[in-house]
């Protein structure tokens, strides 16, 4: 096979190569050339594996004396700013997402989406929590932050606050806290229970503290909810657990509490304590029902609506209409 190879390539002369061998063709001359101008080509992660990276000098410690460049101390002053904490209360922004519920430290502040994308400013020790707008205070909770998350706050840019946007109470002065209604209406305060009322169970209100009354209204719109005598002392109410100094005082509701009631066999319907007959003809009828200060409005269906004078003082306890005593047919 070799003698063959050899007789082939140098011997045998070829019609296609102008009647020249084959080996009269191959120039090593021409190849090592064309080697050098056409040269391996590796795929990038071939040759990025086959090549070590590039090092760069060797750190070397600065000198002493010598201070950081101008970009490094920027640097490191804005850390160190934000890292400074003495135990006293922070300062930080948050800017409130378009559900208007807004966690910060893993609790979550209900603004809602009428403030969404507003920037907000919380002022916050281990006591309260303050949230401002435009520099006015929009909100004042209890605080859930002990001295590791007030340090941990500090680190990720939170700075030293100022004074407190409501200075500390003084004997005498309004003060408030905030609790949520047990499954029976009472709130729990200063060792015992006190009645707020069964229509707010489950939920969290804010209780103003006065010389005389409680006033519980609601935290985000500071509408007046209820209004109860004030059964503690000067020395007890100090001692209250997340007490603040109070905001401006709650508003009461203005337009009527929209209830429904189902009309019994009879045509009896009660609310807020007073019984109104509305006939046989509406017996076991769902009505809507407008409880405003001095008047009943019932709707009827349709365009029919009776008004009557409302005779009691009790405030409303339930919403809906009572489920029916027996299963329909």
């Amino acid at each position: 096979m070799a003698g063959w190879v050899v007789e082939y390539n140098t011997r045998r002369p070829h019609q296609a190569l102008g009647m020249v061998c084959p080996a009269d063709r191959f120039d090593t001359r021409a190849a090592q050339n064309e080697q050098e101008l056409l040269p391996l080509r590796l795929p990038a992660a071939v040759r990025l594996a086959a090549v070590p990276p590039a090092r760069g000098p060797e750190p070397t410690e600065p000198p002493a004396d010598s201070g950081p460049p101008d970009q490094a101390a920027a640097i490191t002053e804005g850390v160190t700013e934000g890292r400074v904490w003495d135990g006293g209360a922070v300062e930080f922004e948050r800017t409130v997402p378009a559900s208007g519920n807004m966690f910060v430290a893993g609790r979550q502040f209900w603004l809602g989406p009428a403030q969404a994308g507003v920037r907000v400013t919380l002022w916050a020790d281990t006591d309260v929590i303050h949230l401002l707008k435009a520099g006015a205070r929009i909100k004042s909770v209890r605080s859930h932050l002990s001295t590791a998350d007030l340090t941990a706050l500090a680190a990720r840019g939170a700075r030293k606050a100022g004074p407190p946007p409501l200075p500390p109470a003084e004997d005498g002065d309004a003060v408030e806290v905030d609790r949520t209604v047990n499954k029976d209406g009472n709130v729990g305060l200063g060792g015992r229970m006190v009645l707020a009322a069964e229509i707010l169970r489950g939920r969290r209100v804010g209780i103003r503290i006065e010389p005389a009354t409680l006033m519980f209204f609601d935290l985000t719109t500071r509408e007046l909810l209820r209004t109860r005598p004030n059964p503690f002392t000067p020395e007890q109410v100090r001692a209250l657990r997340g007490l603040r100094r109070a905001g401006p005082p709650p508003r009461p509701r203005t337009e009527p509490v929209t209830v429904q009631r189902r009309a019994s066999n009879t045509g009896v319907v009660m609310v807020a304590g007073q019984k109104v007959s509305l006939g046989r003809l509406h017996a076991g009828q769902v009505v809507t029902i407008h409880v405003a200060e001095a008047t009943l409005s019932i709707e009827l269906g349709g365009d029919d609506v009776r008004t009557v004078r409302r005779t009691t003082t009790q405030p409303v306890r339930s919403i809906k209409a009572h489920r029916p005593r027996k299963a329909a047919p």
